[in-house]
């Protein structure tokens, strides 16, 4: 295949996408902002900090140059971590040709604007088609080949179908979506139910409360969600509690991994030095507050974990609090 697809990131998420693609046989053109980490995984087709013992084939180039990502590329997949999202497209931005599409692979929400992924990226680039690409999908089970399934949403439908096309395979096979908001919105806010259901596992709460913690969980941010305009049927379908369930139990999750440190007794501080990589809830928890407020939304298991992460707040004392709050239906009336 000519077609080159061009990868923005060098993280877990950013390699397996390279992978994949290059094992379907597709050019692949891999950045990454530090060039000296850029220049260990190229010499070393291997990613050792986020996977390591995976080999990456020789169709995968690597670069830390700005001006060399975009040449003769047909898609562009952004794969960094939301709080980068910004400052990366700012510094690439001027570097990208006109109408090329570009697919978002990042989960999360930016503090001060509460702008999703997709929706900063098309802040900073001219006019051009954006899709989002989410689902339960560890990076470690997709490197090995494990089947798996994710979600290709766009409002664009030639470009959701492209998507899925040039992603499926035997193993991975992508369903694609026009609701935009929900399937980017699913996968930053169970990134902070994740974090509270590592807090139960360090905290050796048992699995009674962690279906609960999840299940509520998906009540509240589907809440959320359908304030800001998404539709219910996301947040029960791959992207939302498929997603959602996986960040829960995988043993692999950043998020889950700090709430179980987090549980166990660790600081936040501590917790947080111990997981390579970016803890997107972390970030996120403090958005979704913000958004909570804005639409009015009642979250208390996010309410939870910003008190546990950010006030200091004893896990022990926010689980009663939880526990004990006002009872009522478990359905609430339509309005």
């Amino acid at each position: 295949m000519s077609e080159t697809i061009a990868i923005i990131g060098d993280g877990a998420m950013g390699t397996v996408c390279a992978i994949l693609l290059a094992n379907k046989g597709y050019s692949i053109s891999l950045w990454g902002y530090n060039s000296e980490q850029i220049h260990q995984i190229s010499e070393n087709r291997e990613n050792r900090r986020f996977l390591p013992g995976i080999k990456i084939p020789l169709a995968v180039q690597f670069t830390a140059r700005d001006e060399d990502i975009f040449q003769n590329a047909a898609l562009v997949i952004s794969a960094v971590p939301c709080v980068f999202v910004r400052e990366v497209w700012q510094r690439l931005g001027g570097h990208l040709p006109n109408h090329i599409p570009i697919i978002s692979v990042t989960k999360g929400i930016e503090n001060d604007s509460l702008k999703r992924p997709t929706e900063i990226i098309s802040g900073l680039v001219s006019a051009r088609s954006f899709a989002v690409l989410s689902g339960p999908n560890i990076a470690q089970e997709l490197a090995r080949m494990l089947p798996a399934t994710a979600t290709a949403a766009s409002t664009d439908p030639t470009l959701a179908q492209y998507i899925q096309r040039i992603f499926s395979t035997n193993w991975f096979r992508i369903y694609t979506n026009t609701d935009v908001i929900g399937v980017e919105l699913a996968g930053a806010t169970k990134n902070v139910i994740a974090i509270a259901a590592g807090i139960i596992d360090g905290a050796a709460l048992g699995n009674n409360a962690k279906a609960a913690l999840i299940t509520r969980g998906l009540v509240e941010i589907s809440r959320l969600g359908l304030a800001m305009g998404a539709k219910q049927e996301t947040f029960a379908g791959l992207s939302g509690l498929g997603d959602l369930i996986t960040t829960c139990f995988s043993p692999f999750g950043r998020n889950r991994t700090f709430g179980e440190a987090v549980g166990s007794g660790q600081s936040v501080a501590e917790a947080l030095d111990s997981i390579p990589g970016q803890v997107e809830g972390v970030n996120t928890c403090r958005s979704l507050m913000s958004l909570a407020g804005k639409y009015k939304i009642e979250m208390p298991i996010t309410q939870a974990v910003y008190q546990i992460v950010f006030e200091n707040k004893p896990v022990s004392q926010a689980i009663t609090e939880l526990m004990t709050r006002q009872l009522k239906p478990e359905i609430a009336k339509q309005k």
